[in-house]
């Protein structure tokens, strides 16, 4: 049995520890079963942010009549596009195994439990008195077996399909159906119910539905029944709520329906590790599990399942097991962004979470149009909703949808960390006519919603 100071079950953003750890001189052991990196540089994050670099130039061209310049598109060399993405993805492996050195041993294969500190590797046994699981999540199960899910765009090998449908409504479906509709592919997503990106705020995601819906062909209320499959295509009955049916059929179907935990994988049941109701591995304020030493961080955890919150527990992490820390790693605020066309982002509360918490709250929704550079995109529909403590001026939810959203929500992550006060944003000098200009009348109408209140 080879004896190891830790043990990481996972490669991903767990990386970062096996290569802080290794440089404190203790001897790691790093599991993968499929590409060092993990989920978000390989399948995930990274090279579907690298396609949509390309859908936004697509539709920056398809949409220049609204700057009054007339333009056409005359090639999109889809084999460029998806093999400059393939050849990004094949550099990730060297390069996070280059970060490793002679502290770090990399296992590649599907790590599971014997017991407690025991880890079976390729028939290996590995023990640590610290174990780590990052094992990530896994995408829901397509329901076809020649179906696709998230993880089998990333790298697209073979050929590529002149059409698809997507089926989900979160963001995974909408950024991928964002991307091949604008690059050219006929795609057709498909909508179980009326709402699309159902966790935003229910005005966001209103003003998300009308402005997406112009870009990608969307049936909403619809299912796919009776898919087959035959000569290279998919043959499929859309049913609508309505009772109403229609034939349709593409090349490639990809269902996009969610994600799960990946501790099936793991034979906990030879540990005293213990998983939810919906399998993802219990925890302590300090990560640990059930069974002392063994911890847990990132997805796994089913708790905030976003990259960059799996890269701040990890670092967290490491001040735990390397620093003696017994402090508690407490998310504030935790953001996320859409990085479709049209662009989203999001901290904190939405409103219908207020009313339904019964939260005490004033909301107000502003336009960009006072910024001059926004006005130049010669778009109308970006916006601003803040939803703010009417008693001490506390920022408890921000949405914005427009461009560049995830870029200008950092400004008001800035102030509810450091001193969470809506008047700081009302009272801060702005660059003009910058994007983030658009702040300023935003934050003034939200002071003056409190204002209003409170009277």
């Amino acid at each position: 049995m080879k004896k190891y100071d830790l043990i990481i079950i996972g490669a991903g953003r767990a990386s970062n520890l096996a290569v802080t750890a290794s440089k404190a001189g203790k001897k790691v052991a790093i599991i993968e079963k499929s590409t060092l990196g993990g989920t978000c540089p390989n399948r995930g994050c990274v090279p579907s942010k690298l396609l949509i670099g390309y859908a936004h130039v697509a539709n920056a061209i398809k949409e220049s009549n609204r700057h009054f310049i007339d333009s056409t598109i005359n090639k999109i060399d889809l084999e460029k596009i998806f093999a400059e993405t393939n050849r990004y993805i094949s550099k990730i492996d060297g390069i996070y195994n280059s970060r490793f050195n002679e502290n770090v041993e990399v296992f590649k294969g599907i790590g599971s439990f014997i017991s407690n500190n025991v880890v079976e590797v390729n028939g290996q046994k590995l023990t640590a008195p610290k174990i780590v699981i990052a094992t990530g999540t896994k995408p829901k199960k397509a329901e076809h077996e020649k179906a696709w899910t998230s993880d089998d765009v990333f790298p697209l090998e073979g050929k590529i399909p002149q059409s698809i449908t997507i089926i989900g409504s979160g963001f995974i479906a909408c950024e991928l159906a964002g991307f091949f509709s604008a690059i050219g592919i006929k795609t057709k997503l498909l909508v179980r119910s009326q709402n699309i990106l159902g966790n935003e705020d229910e005005e966001i995601s209103s003003i998300f539905k009308e402005e997406f819906s112009s870009k990608v062909d969307i049936e909403f209320d619809t299912s796919a029944k009776d898919i087959s499959y035959e000569n290279e295509e998919f043959s499929m009955t859309l049913q609508n709520l309505n009772g109403t049916q229609k034939q349709h059929k593409s090349e490639a179907l990809l269902y996009a329906i969610g994600r799960e935990s990946n501790s099936d994988s793991l034979k906990l049941g030879n540990t005293s590790i213990e998983v939810n109701e919906r399998g993802y591995i219990k925890r302590d304020e300090l990560f640990q599990t059930t069974a002392k030493g063994v911890y847990v961080v990132g997805d796994a955890a089913g708790v905030y399942m976003l990259q960059h919150a799996a890269a701040y527990e990890i670092n967290h992490l490491g001040k735990i097991l390397l620093e003696d820390c017994l402090e508690p790693l407490k998310f504030k605020y935790m953001p996320h962004a859409v990085f479709t066309d049209p662009e989203v982002a999001s901290v904190g509360i939405t409103e219908q979470i207020a009313k339904e918490q019964n939260i005490e709250y004033v909301a107000s929704t502003t336009n960009w149009l006072a910024s001059a550079k926004a006005l130049s995109m010669r778009v109308k529909y970006p916006l601003t909703k803040f939803i703010v403590n009417p008693k001490n001026y506390e920022i408890l939810g921000c949405h914005m949808i427009g461009p560049e959203s995830s870029t200008m929500m950092h400004q008001v992550l800035a102030v509810m960390h450091i001193n969470n006060d809506i008047r700081h944003l009302k009272e801060m000098l702005y660059i003009h006519p910058a994007l983030s200009e658009a702040l300023l009348p935003a934050a003034v109408e939200s002071v003056r919603e409190i204002e209003k209140y409170n009277k």
